[in-house]
């Protein structure tokens, strides 16, 4: 997926895509956890790692173009923690959770959880769901 972003144009409505990449993760990670079948998830799990990097390429650019130049700095270095302690809180998260109701439900109801976050943040912020990588180029003639 990444050498297919790295040679695509940039994506005009990249707001709708995040959202929608993100629910795609959640919607592949609860196929994931519900199936049974060993083909059906090794799919499902080759859709999370590409809707994954995707979202990633997205957030990125949105914390890199949005971002005031004077605090640029310090929002990148609290994303980046963020993002490096992320795992490991998710891994302690997805333990009890998978300890107290079944590794099934821990792993569709995570996707489930990511699906109704995605529609909270397209329904609370207009700025996301209309944001676009870049502007239409006007020539002054």
């Amino acid at each position: 997926m990444a050498l297919i972003l790295a040679h695509s144009p940039r994506i005009r409505a990249a707001g709708r895509a995040l959202l929608a990449t993100v629910a795609g993760f959640g919607a592949a990670t609860i196929v994931f956890g519900l199936s049974r079948s060993l083909w059906l998830s090794l799919v499902m799990l080759v859709l999370v790692g590409a809707f994954d990097n995707v979202s990633v390429v997205l957030r990125q650019s949105l914390l890199q173009t949005k971002t005031p130049d004077y605090v640029r700095g310090r929002v990148l270095a609290f994303s980046s923690i963020f993002i490096s302690s992320s795992n490991q809180f998710g891994a302690v998260e997805s333990g009890w959770t998978a300890a107290w109701f079944g590794p099934v439900i821990s792993v569709a109801g995570g996707g489930a959880v990511t699906i109704h976050i995605v529609l909270l943040c397209a329904a609370v912020s207009p700025q996301l769901r209309n944001w676009r990588q870049y502007r239409e180029m006007r020539t002054e003639t």
